[in-house]
């Protein structure tokens, strides 16, 4: 495994008489805001560059769908489709049973603004069942939660088309994601002297670990892409050193997981925020999201194609101002302006919600036992990596109302990982279902029924 290692985005691997590699980079995206053009002028152009990539990224010669959540940049690139569409766009969305979880009806509320055929499944999975077979397919250990809907959708969509746009990217682009208003808030940090900031910190440090307050003034500790980063950092090194045996934390210090965030994130100039979304763009689109999506869609043999990272696109958000990007406490101002008289306006004004998963719910029910076995097996033990006793005591925090599913979700997908492909005796390979899921009957796998197409309820 040695010396094996992923090819970044948007470079050449060239290999050199059999010994040497070369990599060089053929492409990258300059936040150079363009003042000279007026907020319609931009809007105008944006909607221009969608409709030309929605209709690049339709050209197939196999039927062709959309993943639909009823975000606005799902929105956005199925209102683009049924534009130019000959026949009715096929959809396709997931839902969850628990409350508070579940949005299709969002999705619902855009596929009959634009008559569109669509598909939904409202989850009720045998979760255990997919969460092993998702490890196969991701081929790595992947912490994020949303590859479990991704792969549901993904084997519903595969039983109509074999294309599905996607409208990923939007939030990289567009200033979309939550964190960038929290940012915006928290900048004012930086204005604390640096002493005081480091005694708050010390003091979190102090603290018990769970007390309330105790992340916060560790947080605020942070000077600013450092606290950008702590934000979106699920176990400090203070909780690694907890949770991994010494030898294995040792190790693990060698290597500072920052350092390549820290070096994107430098400010463009006066524009923090074209610093965030170009380390988003470079770091969490390319290893999250395009890979999820791309693996997810794969297991099922469809493939999925995200029309608003055309290069065209990425270059044009670009130069957009940070003051059009992101207006006061609004996020992706410029879009809503676009798509403004397209798509409904409870969809632009609905708040943000990510493919959220009732994951917190499902430890504490239908993953709860299945997760301590796997955590606190001998194999996980003898592995050598993580502290079992203080594995426990994650189990009983959420358990007692704490919410630490992401955390034990990371290292569950991590210890799978290490069962399906490390151990002397895998687990086996998964066998896809291909089966066709109909109306009214139960799936073997998600439980579930599928709506009857929209347009002929509506």
């Amino acid at each position: 495994m040695e010396g094996i290692r992923k090819l970044e985005p948007a470079r050449i691997a060239t290999a050199l008489d059999g010994r040497s590699l070369r990599i060089e980079r053929y492409w990258d995206v300059d936040f150079a805001p363009n003042h000279d053009a007026t907020e319609n002028q931009l809007v105008e152009r944006l909607r221009e560059l969608l409709d030309e990539s929605v209709a690049l990224h339709e050209i197939a010669d196999v039927p062709i769908g959309a993943f639909l959540s009823g975000g606005i940049d799902s929105s956005a690139i199925v209102a683009t489709m049924a534009k130019r569409a000959a026949g009715r766009v096929k959809t396709f969305s997931i839902g969850f049973a628990e409350a508070g979880h579940d949005e299709l009806e969002h999705a619902r509320q855009v596929a009959r603004a634009f008559g569109t055929d669509h598909y939904d499944l409202v989850l009720r999975p045998d979760v255990v069942r997919v969460v092993e077979d998702l490890t196969w397919y991701l081929d790595e250990p992947f912490g994020d939660t949303s590859a479990i809907p991704t792969y549901m959708v993904s084997k519903l969509a595969a039983e109509h088309v074999k294309v599905v746009l996607s409208g990923d990217g939007g939030d990289e682009l567009f200033a979309g994601y939550d964190k960038y208003l929290v940012e915006q808030r928290e900048r004012r940090f930086d204005a604390v002297p640096a002493p005081l900031r480091r005694l708050a910190g010390a003091v979190g440090d102090a603290m018990p670990d769970g007390m309330k307050g105790r992340r916060f003034l560790q947080h605020l500790a942070l000077d600013g892409p450092r606290r950008y980063l702590d934000a979106s950092t699920l176990f400090q090194a203070a909780q690694l050193r907890h949770l991994l045996r010494d030898d294995v934390f040792d190790e693990m210090s060698r290597h500072d997981p920052w350092t390549a965030s820290l070096a994107a994130l430098q400010p463009k100039g006066d524009d923090w925020l074209a610093a965030v979304q170009y380390s988003d763009l470079e770091g969490y689109l390319p290893l999250d999201i395009l890979t999820k999506v791309d693996r997810m869609t794969m297991a099922h043999s469809i493939e999925a194609r995200p029309p608003l990272l055309d290069h065209k696109l990425v270059e044009f958000a670009a130069t957009v101002p940070a003051h059009i990007r992101m207006r006061g406490g609004t996020t992706k101002h410029l879009l809503k302006r676009a798509m403004r008289g397209i798509l409904p306006d409870r969809i632009i004004d609905r708040p943000k919600r990510g493919f959220a998963v009732p994951l917190a719910q499902w430890f504490r029910n239908e993953l709860s036992v299945f997760t301590r076995d796997v955590l606190l097996s001998a194999s996980c033990r003898q592995r050598g990596i993580f502290n079992a006793a203080y594995l426990e005591r994650l189990l009983r925090q959420h358990a007692r109302g704490r919410n630490l599913d992401l955390q034990l979700w990371t290292i569950l997908s991590f210890e799978l990982w290490c069962r399906r492909f490390l151990d002397v005796v895998p687990t086996p390979r998964p066998v896809v279902d291909r089966r066709a899921v109909r109306p009214a009957l139960r799936d073997p796998v998600t439980e579930a029924v599928l709506a009857t197409p929209i347009h002929e309820t509506a």
